[in-house]
């Protein structure tokens, strides 16, 4: 292979790294079909990576994409099916000179339209998660599994019911009407905030971050904003900008965790967190705010002390407090308890998860024995605190987390 054409391959990849998402939403909405757009998808990139050597990269790789994309599907309608109809309604529809519009100006619409229609209230709650993650964000079937910790062949079965209901029930692919947005909108917040969280800290990996999943569960908060400008969507944009403000400070330059308490506060993103904090302000001025706007309350409180030292746990297990009234999930009791033990001490802390525990609500989650194990090497209990890092190392396959857990164990 030519300097030239590894040059066009690594192009290749590089744009369906960044646009795959935005072509699928653009090719679904074109040729109506979930599994035929995917199809057109995967063709339109093997044409790029024969076509692009030959005649150059197109000066807009993305309408290329979809303009080929389009073609592709309609000449395999043509030679595999006699469906007439269908074959005219799409070489109907824009396309050829038109292509740029559609994929240019048009492309942030069809996520849009994408999102609501993969968390359509016909669809089971769990499969318009599931769809949308597969589908909008482009996680694959193990990483959408791990959000939901249920096997890969489940989530691919609840994908294909949710496909199958979409194409037999004729649900649009639309943004719905302005008095239909609020019953739609907790389902879409949940997948953008899913979809950080696994940008955030990743269930599996090598890697502390992946900042293209944290990146475009932003894009799509701020795409979801200019839409309705809801508290919880306020409140969401800013606990996912604050939380990603820590991004640089979050691994070692050999991609090693460092804990909140440990990392260096000059590499954290003040843009990100002055955008963040006035966006919680204003979300809370509005007095209708909901869990997102206290998580986000909490992230800021964090962003807001110079030092680990300085930061206000008594006004952040307050805020729990109000959070736990409004979302009583066993994950933010965890998260509680922390901060119990940071402002009571950690013997205070290890009764809080001890109950979580006792419960069975997180014996499944290895944050609950860390944090355990924390307490327990704080308190002198080393024998404790040993085997609550080795039930955590157990339960986790993220790279960075078992480095970090395997260094707690050697220092005891």
């Amino acid at each position: 292979m030519s300097m030239r054409e590894t040059d066009i391959q690594e192009t290749v990849t590089a744009v369906y790294r960044s646009e795959s998402r935005r072509i699928l939403a653009t090719l679904i909405r074109l040729l109506g079909d979930f599994d035929r757009a995917e199809e057109a998808m995967q063709d339109a990139f093997a044409a790029a990576v024969t076509q692009w050597p030959r005649e150059g990269v197109p000066a807009n790789p993305r309408a290329w994409l979809v303009s080929a994309g389009r073609f592709k599907a309609i000449d395999r309608l043509r030679r595999h099916t006699r469906q007439e109809a269908l074959l005219k309604e799409l070489a109907e529809r824009p396309g050829g000179e038109e292509e740029d519009a559609v994929a240019s100006e048009a492309v942030e619409d069809d996520q849009l339209r994408l999102i609501f229609t993969c968390c359509h209230p016909a669809l089971a709650a769990d499969a318009r998660i599931a769809l949308t993650l597969r589908e909008v964000c482009g996680l694959t079937t193990e990483e959408v599994a791990r959000a939901f910790i249920v096997k890969p062949t489940t989530i691919a079965q609840r994908i294909v019911r949710a496909k199958r209901k979409i194409r037999d029930a004729r649900i649009p692919y639309e943004v719905p009407e302005r008095t239909d947005l609020p019953g739609r909108l907790d389902a879409v917040l949940r997948v953008i905030y899913l979809v950080f969280n696994e940008g955030y800290s990743p269930s599996s990996g090598d890697t502390v971050t992946r900042s293209d999943l944290s990146g475009e569960a932003i894009r799509l908060c701020r795409l979801l904003h200019a839409l309705l400008p809801d508290p919880e969507v306020l409140g969401l944009l800013a606990l996912m900008l604050l939380q990603e403000s820590r991004r640089a400070a979050r691994a070692t330059a050999e991609g090693d965790l460092i804990r909140l308490e440990e990392q260096d506060r000059s590499l954290w993103n003040r843009e990100q967190i002055e955008e963040g904090s006035a966006l919680v302000l204003q979300a809370l001025r509005s007095r209708r705010f909901g869990p997102y706007c206290i998580q986000a309350a909490i992230a800021a409180v964090h962003a807001g002390a110079p030092t680990a030292k300085a930061t206000d746990w008594d006004e952040i297990v307050g805020l729990y407090d109000v959070l736990l009234r409004m979302e009583a999930s066993p994950v933010v009791a965890l998260n509680r308890a922390v901060a119990v033990a940071m402002r009571d001490g950690p013997a205070a802390g290890l009764t809080e998860v001890d109950t979580l525990l006792n419960r069975g609500d997180l014996k499944h989650y290895y944050l609950a024995y860390a944090a355990r194990a924390d307490f327990c090497a704080r308190l002198g209990q080393r024998e404790e605190a040993r085997a609550g890092f080795r039930k955590a190392l157990a339960l986790t396959e993220q790279g960075p987390e078992r480095r970090y857990l395997e260094r707690r164990l050697a220092e005891l």
